[in-house]
């Protein structure tokens, strides 16, 4: 089973390192369950789908294994659901293949993921918002190098690595007449259809993809929880603020005419 994730993983470096997260083409992105953010289990689930999934070929390695101890991980629990090697736990989340047999292998370093989710930001949302739609977006194409597409990024150069928990889709395509030109016909995708089962129905892979997700935002700022709740409480603090400082100026100027 880690061998067929190690494949998987480092292939997806043929898409990761072409830039593939960049593109905003394809279809629009979905919204990206942002409340996962702030939820310790899905937090805790993501970590552990990165660490199989996309931790094989693509390092992240501006953050130390450590730092999950603020999803409510003890070192013992890091130590051991989540590191597959000798490592300390105090080490960065780096990998073992180099950057030289990694730019031989796939000819380019597969990129950092730590800060993946703050960096593919565009027009259409935010960098979670299409990390959701791609990672969710691939289905069966011989056509391709690699066998599969993706909706959100066409020609994608990326196997699906959560193949195992969606299973395999083939597209369902539409073809009708160009209303600009009669002579063009344009085809468009319509649905998929199931080929073979996932771990996961739909509603099931959708949410275990939105915990990764959200684990890949937090890391990008891991303080960004404590962020929202001091402001919160800077905000109250200043609307409490603002009630005394109005009645005092009243008691201030009461008398003045």
């Amino acid at each position: 089973m880690m061998i067929k994730r190690l494949i998987a993983g480092c292939l997806a470096a043929l898409c990761l390192a072409g830039g593939a997260l960049a593109s905003e083409g394809g279809a629009p992105w979905d919204k990206f369950p942002k409340e996962r953010v702030s939820d310790l289990a899905s937090l805790q689930n993501g970590a552990k789908l990165f660490v199989n999934y996309c931790l094989n070929c693509h390092a992240a390695s501006f953050v130390r294994y450590n730092k999950l101890q603020e999803l409510g991980l003890t070192d013992a629990q890091i130590k051991d659901n989540l590191m597959f090697a000798g490592d300390k736990v105090g080490d960065l989340m780096t990998i073992s293949m180099s950057a030289k047999d990694a730019k031989t292998w796939f000819g380019a370093t597969p990129p950092d993921l730590a800060l993946v989710a703050r960096s593919r930001a565009g027009a259409q949302g935010s960098g979670a918002d299409y990390l959701y739609t791609f990672l969710r977006g691939f289905y069966r194409d011989d056509a391709k190098p690699t066998g599969w597409n993706n909706t959100a990024f066409p020609s994608v150069g990326m196997p699906n690595p959560l193949w195992e928990l969606q299973g395999q889709r083939a597209p369902v395509f539409h073809e009708e007449v160009d209303p600009h030109d009669s002579a063009k016909k344009v085809v468009s995708l319509t649905g998929f259809t199931q080929l073979t089962p996932g771990k996961y129905d739909a509603e099931g892979f959708n949410s275990e993809v939105a915990d990764l997700v959200a684990f890949m935002q937090w890391m990008g700022e891991p303080a960004q929880n404590h962020r929202f709740r001091l402001g919160v409480g800077v905000l109250l603090f200043l609307l409490v603020l603002t009630v005394f400082a109005w009645r005092l100026n009243a008691a201030f100027w009461k008398d003045v005419k």
